[in-house]
């Protein structure tokens, strides 16, 4: 069988409908909230569906964060609170810091599961989900949250966390899941010296952890079902439009493209922070392809069509035209919050990505 594959995509998260944004606000009691959101996703799958997409997504609107919600709904890992978040460029994350309290695991009944089913009872195109990319377990634990004594050993911890995605994978596929994206932004802010500096500061080096984390990702997806797709996603931080880090995909690029058995490689490229092209060129040929993020999320100013066009023109020179495809850099609400555009901006955006794809490819 043949594995969902399109030109025109979306990395997943969307600006949250504004009744599940007051019911958050409010602290609504979980039944109020789960009401909004069943109420309000529907009409997010409608948008998708209206623009032009084959491929939806549920917005992210059931979580507060694209990462934190799901983790902390793991088998051994708790969401604490503590006196600071993590920095971003002029602003920071609320101070949420993921704690490893017990063996890793992926629950049966994970309650991300349901989300995806919801999506693909209330879609005639191919329903995807997105979820943090196991990289995100462990760069975003700090080695004092991590409390069992047995992941001292960073192999140990790694194996563990490579056989609780394994089974998420798995799970996914039981629930009807075709199209599979992970996060795993981590391989990008492994390029920036700052967060380089940071990690041997912990004793970390960050090209093993490229290594590593590429070992994690491919451990959980290489048995697979022949039918099931999975994407990549990588980016530098997007928190209420700001960013986290800087620095191009040459450090990661091998290891992600040759070491992992990823089918689609969602790929920032919308401002000079995320570096040159020449790192496409080590995608090896065949059925590979690169979402190409010309299309920011961050701010509400439409992209020009032939801009667009010229900076696919030049990524060919370096890769097949005919394994890239478009879709904005990021998600347009990472976190609750939401980036710095509205939704009719938001909706311009993806129809741009819609039009780009017909106009390149002749297809979406």
């Amino acid at each position: 069988m043949s594995k969902p594959r399109f030109r025109a995509d979306h990395v997943g998260s969307l600006l949250r409908p504004e009744p599940v944004a007051k019911a958050r606000a409010e602290g609504a009691d979980a039944a109020i909230l789960r009401a909004a959101e069943d109420a309000t996703i529907p009409d997010l799958i409608k948008m998708q569906e209206d623009v032009g997409l084959k491929v939806v997504t549920d917005g992210e609107a059931r979580r507060a964060f694209w990462h934190f919600d799901f983790m902390g709904m793991l088998d051994g890992m708790e969401l604490r609170t503590r006196d600071e978040g993590v920095k971003f460029h002029g602003v920071d994350l609320p101070p949420i810091r993921p704690t490893i309290t017990d063996t890793l695991g992926f629950p049966a009944d994970h309650p991300m599961l349901e989300h995806f089913t919801f999506v693909k009872d209330h879609t005639t195109v191919c329903p995807k989900i997105s979820i943090p990319g196991p990289s995100a377990v462990h760069f975003r634990t700090d080695p004092s949250d991590v409390l069992p004594e047995k992941y001292r050993d960073q192999k140990v911890l790694m194996a563990d966390i490579a056989a609780t995605y394994k089974a998420a994978v798995e799970a996914y596929y039981a629930a009807g899941c075709r199209y599979l994206q992970m996060d795993d932004i981590f391989f990008a802010y492994l390029a920036d010296p700052k967060q380089r500096e940071q990690r041997l500061a912990m004793g970390q080096d960050p090209d093993q952890l490229i290594t590593d984390y590429a070992w994690m990702l491919n451990e959980a997806i290489k048995d697979r079902p022949s039918d099931m797709t999975i994407g990549m996603h990588m980016c530098r931080g997007n928190f209420r439009s700001t960013y986290a880090a800087t620095g191009g995909y040459d450090a990661a690029a091998d290891a992600i493209f040759n070491g992992t058995d990823v089918d689609i490689y969602f790929m920032e490229y919308d401002t000079e922070r995320a570096g040159g092209l020449e790192p496409l060129a080590l995608l090896p040929k065949g059925d590979k392809r690169i979402m190409a993020g010309f299309i920011t999320t961050k701010t509400p100013e439409l992209e020009s069509m032939d801009d667009i066009k010229r900076q696919f023109e030049a990524a060919s020179k370096f890769v097949d035209i005919d394994q890239l495809g478009i879709a904005p850099q990021c998600g347009f609400s990472s976190t609750e919050h939401g980036n710095s555009l509205t939704v009719d901006d938001q909706r311009r955006k993806l129809e741009l990505v819609v039009n780009v794809a017909q106009d390149i490819w002749g297809e979406a």
